[in-house]
């Protein structure tokens, strides 16, 4: 086992990304910048633009990229936001599906509105 290195992960006691058994483990990222430590501002769209954008910089860490994913989780505060949170995604992911939960949650750590997670196969 091995920790995705480079980035941090500001007061918590986890690792953003973990890669074991061939697999890269992406923890729940929220939408903050990470220029800023803020989170994104705006609405739902930017916020989800900004936690992919997140789980983007833990794929491209670890050598891994878009299509490598095999697994989403997505949690939202709010699901009367989740066809805008859909749009986005697909935008993200393009002809890329991975399988996908979501998971309505009713509030998220620093008051996000979505935190999305994801499992990537690494590449040989």
């Amino acid at each position: 086992m091995r920790f995705v290195e480079g980035l941090t992960s500001k007061g918590g006691h986890y690792s953003p990304g973990v890669i074991a058994g061939g697999m890269l483990y992406i923890s729940g990222q929220l939408p903050i910048d990470p220029g800023t430590g803020k989170i994104a501002e705006g609405g739902i769209r930017e916020q989800t633009k900004q936690a992919l954008a997140n789980v983007g910089r833990v794929l491209e860490a670890a050598g891994c990229c878009r299509e490598d994913v095999v697994m989403c989780r997505v949690y939202i505060s709010d699901m009367g936001n989740w066809d805008a949170v859909n749009e986005v995604y697909a935008e993200f992911f393009g002809a890329h599906k991975p399988a996908r939960a979501v998971v309505p949650t009713r509030e998220l750590h620093h008051g996000a509105l979505v935190e999305i997670e994801a499992t990537a196969v690494m590449k040989e």
